[in-house]
């Protein structure tokens, strides 16, 4: 399957400010391994936001990756930590 792969600037700006072991992990994933892939589908804990038919988050680590999908253009929104990664746990 033949996909044309895209970037926001702001996906780019979450991904420059990740620490560098995730960065590492999400450059190789969204630059090598993403466009190796078959099919959208296969991408980890993908769900479809909200009522729309083209937007979608899946994880990567402790990380939320939204993505675009329109016909065979996918497009890479934001980087964002799951929800709980970074808090410190009370009590």
């Amino acid at each position: 399957m033949f996909l044309e792969v895209r970037y926001s600037r702001l996906f780019l700006l979450d991904l420059h400010r990740l620490p560098a072991p995730a960065y590492k992990r999400v450059y190789e994933f969204v630059f090598f391994k993403f466009p190796q892939l078959n099919r959208i589908e296969d991408l980890p804990e993908l769900r479809q936001l909200s009522v729309s038919p083209i937007f979608y988050r899946f994880t990567l680590d402790d990380y939320l990756v939204a993505i675009e999908v329109t016909g065979h253009l996918v497009k890479f929104l934001r980087i964002l930590p799951t929800p709980g990664v970074g808090r410190r746990k009370s009590g």
